[in-house]
């Protein structure tokens, strides 16, 4: 029970916990909002769009690390390289990849249109959305701040 304890009143893991699904909420009601649907796998584990989660959780707890360790702790300083790789990745090469799978996906319907002997591919669509915009990482990144701010403050 102990142990349980200490992970609920771990500061920043739950800011880096609330970080993340309140990109995810906000993320599901933009899209709610564009869409005129609500989807709650999209609440729960949707990749891209805006906000980023990803940008939202490191920055949240690189903040709250900040706050509770200092900014000249070790702890801080890997907490920071930690959310600039996630960033640079969303942005970079999980956002590559979903550009990419647009155009495989596009390929593979060109093809199994074709009526001399269109080829069978061995799995469905291309997950398309997996990255984010620089805009959707900087958004998320603003969220996790402000959050754990909030936090912080609220938690003392």
């Amino acid at each position: 029970m102990e142990i349980l304890w200490q992970i609920i009143t771990n500061k920043m893991l739950v800011t880096a916990v609330l970080g993340y699904f309140s990109a995810q909420i906000f993320k599901a009601v933009i899209e709610g909002i564009m869409d005129h649907t609500f989807s709650l796998k999209r609440l729960l584990t949707g990749n891209g769009g805006m906000p980023s989660s990803h940008s939202s959780t490191v920055c949240a707890l690189a903040t709250m690390t900040a706050f509770c360790e200092g900014v000249g702790s070790y702890q801080f300083a890997m907490s920071v390289v930690f959310a600039i790789v996630v960033m640079v990745d969303a942005s970079g090469v999980r956002r590559e990849t979903g550009n990419q799978a647009v155009i495989l996906n596009e390929l593979m319907e060109y093809f199994a249109k074709l009526k001399d002997n269109p080829p069978r591919f061995s799995h469905d669509k291309l997950k398309e959305l997996i990255g984010h915009t620089p805009l959707q990482v900087q958004v998320g990144a603003v969220l996790g701040i402000v959050l754990a701010v909030i936090v912080h403050f609220i938690w003392q």
